[in-house]
């Protein structure tokens, strides 16, 4: 498919569920991240700081980086990305979870 209307932009969707062992370090590890960003403005570091203390989720999205994923990859490079978190209730061997299961999208994978 390289004719002239095939575009060179890619979506690529990517679903982790993780299972948190340790909250308090997953906490203390965005805490880092966040003390680590110099040019973030105050109001906005007491915001993130209240928000990873009081919910892992958010804690993981601090740490978790879409270009990280992608900064290795040669020829790519990332022009946006959006990600969120939130606790979810996991059932492994619920048909729900069936990664393998076509979500209808005519996409290549």
């Amino acid at each position: 498919m390289s004719t002239p209307e095939t575009s060179r932009f890619v979506r690529l969707r990517v679903e982790l569920v993780l299972e948190v062992d340790d909250a308090d370090a997953v906490t203390k590890s965005a805490l880092r991240r966040i003390a680590d960003e110099p040019e973030m403005p105050a109001s906005e570091r007491a915001h993130a700081e209240s928000a990873v203390t009081e919910d892992t989720a958010e804690a993981l999205a601090h740490l978790v980086d879409p270009f990280d994923l992608v900064s290795q990859v040669p020829g790519v490079e990332l022009q946006q990305a959006s990600w969120s978190s939130e606790r979810i209730d996991y059932d492994p061997d619920s048909p729900d979870w069936d990664l393998d299961e076509d979500d209808g999208d005519d996409s290549d994978g």
